[in-house]
């Protein structure tokens, strides 16, 4: 089964506070995990920024909420129970618990308001069923592979001279190649056998890397990673590295996965993920900071 959203989390978390004992939030979201009977692989999905697993951040932010609403308290640092309020909540039986459910209690509808979202943004969120971290993330990833798409095509269009600087840059920020110079001396110097270039593999020249790399719109299939591959073997290569603008026939991703060699293809998507990760070719327009809560800080001795 898929995930359960946040709101869909609300209910069966005050149903585990119950007992009316003190619970930690590992606590609870084990608790939860069962009654939806999730798999290990569905609790270890990773929000895009890969900072936090799916369901923690729903069962935080579901956790959050009820706690606004006076549904549960902290009685002390770590842990939450539920509130009498809680307790007549669940007398009741509702069949669901939501935003729109909490919206009757007064505390809830003030912490709301504290927020000062606008009234669509506020429905965006509740209609999608995403934490505000989920919101935002998804809001970057958008932005990103735009972006993406954009340096792709523009890396389809430049010149082959330019496109060769532009894998040397990429290449150095990501720590290989020793210096640029010696980098931009080493790649499309070769042109020996299907190879374009070979670079240091640390800055200390322990270890080569053979590159050979393609500014394509057809996909690259098997028979041109053999090309390669043989040209490796030919200079008693163990490492190489196949960048291409355009993209891999799954033939081709087979037959590097079953050799010897180490060879690694990287795309055009992947290519232009790799720009935007080592800020070659973008710039940035503006950073924003996530902060929560400094618990240490309020903790009184």
């Amino acid at each position: 089964m898929a995930i359960p959203d946040y709101q869909s989390c609300m209910l069966p978390i005050l149903k585990f506070y119950a007992d009316g004992q003190e619970h930690s939030f590992r606590e609870a979201v084990e608790a939860v995990a069962k009654d939806f009977q999730l798999t290990n692989q569905e609790r270890k999905e990773m929000l895009p920024s890969g900072n936090q697993e799916i369901f923690d951040n729903r069962i935080g932010w579901a956790r959050t909420y009820m706690k606004k609403a006076g549904l549960i308290e902290a009685p002390r640092r770590g842990v939450n129970r539920i509130t009498p309020r809680g307790l007549q909540v669940l007398k009741k039986k509702p069949d669901r618990i939501d935003v729109n459910y909490l919206a009757q209690f007064e505390e809830f509808k003030d912490f709301r308001a504290l927020r000062h979202a606008k009234q669509e943004d506020e429905s965006e969120v509740e209609t999608n069923s995403r934490t505000p971290e989920e919101s935002l993330e998804s809001a970057y990833q958008k932005i990103r592979n735009d972006l993406a798409a954009d340096l792709l095509q523009r890396m389809k269009t430049c010149s082959p001279t330019f496109f060769e600087r532009l894998v040397v840059e990429v290449i150095v920020r990501m720590g290989y190649g020793g210096t640029r110079q010696d980098a931009g001396k080493a790649v499309g110097r070769s042109g020996d056998g299907g190879i374009d270039g070979i670079i240091k593999e640390d800055k200390l020249g322990l270890d080569a890397i053979y590159i050979q790399a393609k500014r394509w719109d057809n996909t690259v299939g098997r028979p041109e990673i053999q090309k390669f591959v043989g040209a490796l073997t030919g200079q008693r290569a163990k490492k190489g590295l196949f960048i291409t603008t355009s993209e891999f026939s799954a033939d081709a991703e087979d037959y590097v996965s079953r050799i010897d060699a180490k060879v690694v293809l990287v795309d055009g998507e992947t290519l232009a993920q790799l720009m935007i990760d080592h800020n070659v070719g973008v710039s940035i327009v503006n950073t924003y900071e996530v902060k929560k809560v400094d618990s240490d800080y309020f903790a009184e001795e």
